[in-house]
């Protein structure tokens, strides 16, 4: 190891504590274990004879609890002035178990050795303990074991002296010659500051070193991005789901990238994560503009009259004001013709210039109705949401409560750059429960369905989406009408294929214009006999399109989307 000058030796109150090892000018890594107490900590580096001792103090915690097997058993000493040496080498993360056994050193300063002494070990198997830390045996049966005063010293290759990891625990017994290091790209985990210093061996060795260097412009620059959506955009088949939890902050998910992928696949999501961060770094911020929307509602409700007939209202909005058109009791078969002579009759209330919108209030039994699917006119069979923007909403949302919620919930969209979709798999959706928390977080948008509402396995999940409340929530008609569990993922699932090319079709528009995009999307579907976006269905809610000052409480009560 050439008598390397980046060992330290860590001590509390001039009392040996334990070991440590230089990675930058003023920082030494050890084990949280070993500064516990935390008074008079100093550093002395016993490879520089006369070296006086370096105050220092604790800048980060890997979040060890103080039990043995507590995780998180890490601690990042700044010390009091930069040292004149060259700091440790960090080995790239595989190079502690090659294709034979590879001989490890460990420099540490047990009892009766102030000066320091060494052991020698190798790894037992490359598997990681609680995904934590790598097991030790001891290269020769009578070698030095691992005893106390080892803790936080650097596990480091016989051949080149780079660092593969760090001491954490002995066994605890002079009979058993092992112990466990936690690896370096474990302590990456818990200190981002290290990720720049680990190499890697494989040949993806200059995307990683590009994905740490954008990381850390993205963090400086405040960048808004969606982490989940990033990785799960880059991931290949093979990799991992990213963590249930999600992750708070994109250095987590890059992180995750680095240090929890592995096989083949791995060096290619490496370099698209880079790749999709690096265009997100460069594609300039433009605060979207709410389009100038100018509504048209019609209100289908069910008639006490008889099971044939449908209530029916349509209203017009401009500049702020409420236009009621028409209302009345019609039969099923006239419907149809009544809402296109309807519509066109509000079009004369409409802000000229402005862009108009169509938006069905339904009974939530009624919310799959193709709506838009309907002729445009007598003499037109364009349908409906091939000629206008369409939306559906629910007559149940009308509640002031739940207004004033959908309110807030659309100013905090305003400065989206694009829909941030949750979805909601045909054959494995989650616990009605954990869903509602996930649509009420401050960055959630759009429920996304591969399944239609009646469907059996995911109807609770859809009524949820509906109350939470979800601002939009988009499914297909014609999507996995199987519901089971089994269909979840799997290839060929229609609802599946739906959710990813909805995904990948939405991630860039402000949700503001979902409406006119849904429009483009029916356009190519209704010219393309296969195109995923058939039977596609917008529930769509933004209270302020339809606000009303200047009319009378009454005329709020019968808007369910106002």
């Amino acid at each position: 190891m050439n008598s390397a000058e980046w060992h330290a030796r860590i001590e509390l109150r001039g009392q040996v504590a334990g070991a440590g090892f230089l990675v930058a000018p003023r920082t030494v890594l050890t084990c949280a274990h070993v500064v516990e107490d935390g008074g008079g900590l100093t550093v002395t580096f016993t490879e520089l004879p006369g070296s006086p001792p370096v105050p220092a103090r604790v800048v980060a915690h890997g979040g060890w609890a103080g039990g043995s097997t507590d995780l998180g058993d890490l601690a990042v000493l700044e010390l009091e002035r930069e040292m004149p040496v060259a700091p440790a080498a960090l080995a790239p993360v595989d190079a502690a178990h090659g294709p034979g056994p590879r001989k490890l050193v460990v420099y540490g300063f047990p009892a009766g050795f102030d000066e320091g002494t060494l052991a020698e070990y190798r790894v037992t198997a490359p598997q990681l303990i609680k995904r934590e830390w790598i097991q030790l045996e001891a290269w020769h049966p009578g070698g030095q074991p691992l005893a106390p005063g080892f803790s936080g010293a650097a596990v480091a290759l016989a051949d080149t002296g780079e660092v593969v990891g760090m001491v954490t625990a002995a066994a605890g017994t002079r009979d058993v010659r092992n112990g466990r290091m936690m690896p370096t790209q474990v302590m990456s985990r818990y200190w981002p500051g290290l990720q720049g210093l680990v190499p890697t061996s494989d040949h993806a060795t200059a995307d990683r070193a590009r994905l740490r260097a954008l990381v850390e412009t993205a963090a400086r620059a405040g960048v808004n991005c969606d982490p989940v959506r990033l990785y799960t955009a880059a991931a290949g088949p093979f990799d991992p789901p990213p963590p249930e939890e999600g992750f708070d902050s994109l250095w987590s998910a890059a992180l995750f990238v680095l240090c929890e992928l592995d096989g083949p696949g791995a060096a290619p999501t490496v370099t698209r994560f880079a790749d999709r961060l690096e265009a997100l770094l460069h594609t300039p911020v433009v605060e979207p503009e709410a389009p100038d929307w100018s509504p048209i509602l019609v209100e289908l409700g069910h008639s006490g009259a008889g099971d044939g007939l449908v209530r029916v209202e349509v209203s017009a909005y401009s500049e702020g004001r409420r236009h009621p058109v028409d209302s009345g009791t019609v039969e099923q078969h006239r419907l149809r013709a009544y809402v296109q002579d309807r519509i066109e009759a509000a079009f004369r209330y409409l802000t000229p210039g402005a862009d108009e919108l169509v938006a069905f209030a339904l009974p939530r039994d009624w919310l799959d109705w193709p709506v838009d699917r309907w002729e445009s006119a007598p003499d037109d069979t364009t349908p409906l949401g091939c000629v206008y923007p369409l939306v559906v909403t629910d007559h149940a949302r009308r509640k002031a409560s739940t207004r004033h919620v959908l309110t807030r919930a659309w100013k905090r969209l305003d400065s989206l750059p694009g829909a941030r979709m949750h979805r909601v798999e045909c054959g494995g959706p989650e616990e009605p429960g954990r869903l509602r928390m996930r649509l009420r977080r401050a960055d959630a948008c759009l429920a996304g369905f591969g399944t239609a509402p009646a469907a059996s396995r995911t109807r609770p999940h859809f009524d949820t989406s509906l109350t939470a409340p979800a601002p939009v929530i988009v499914w297909s008609r014609g999507g996995c009408g199987s519901g089971q569990e089994e269909c979840a993922g799997a290839d060929g699932c229609t609802g599946k294929a739906f959710l990813d090319a909805l995904d990948a079709c939405v991630a860039a528009v402000p949700p503001a214009e979902l409406p006119r995009h849904i429009l483009a999307l029916r356009e190519e579907a209704d010219a393309e006999e296969d195109h995923w976006a058939h039977g596609i269905q917008l529930l769509w809610d933004d209270p302020r399109v339809f606000a009303d000052p200047h009319a009378v409480a009454a005329g709020h009560a019968r808007s369910p989307v106002a």
